[in-house]
């Protein structure tokens, strides 16, 4: 039988990896080795940091909240539960939208709060 040579298949393998790798600091962009372990940190990384991302911003949106209902007279926890009695559905990403961009409609929104 003839024997079977991986020389294309592995040339294309080192020249994807060493494309994703570009921009990387020192040898990690230019060496494939070095690349390689560089890119198996790096998705995990990204995978982590995906599902964090998701907790960074909606620590964000409720500190935005939280500061605005203060100069308001009230708490973040105050409110949200006065939302829940009230029974309007607004998500937090929308409600920190409003108090950054929307403070009058905020406002209201403390205000029928409060009064429940």
């Amino acid at each position: 039988m003839a024997k079977i040579k991986h020389s294309v298949a592995t040339r294309r393998r080192k020249k994807r990896t060493l494309k994703e790798a570009k921009g990387y600091w020192g040898d990690r962009s230019k060496q494939y080795q070095q690349a390689r372990r560089a890119l198996m940190h790096a998705e995990v990384y990204a995978y982590r940091d995906r599902k964090n991302r998701k907790r960074e911003f909606r620590a964000l949106w409720i500190t935005r909240m939280n500061a605005l209902c203060r100069e308001l007279g009230t708490t973040y926890s105050k409110f949200i539960n006065g939302l829940k009695k009230a029974k309007i559905g607004l998500d937090r990403k929308i409600l920190a939208d409003l108090a950054v961009n929307d403070r009058k409609t905020f406002e209201k929104l403390v205000d029928l709060v409060k009064s429940k």
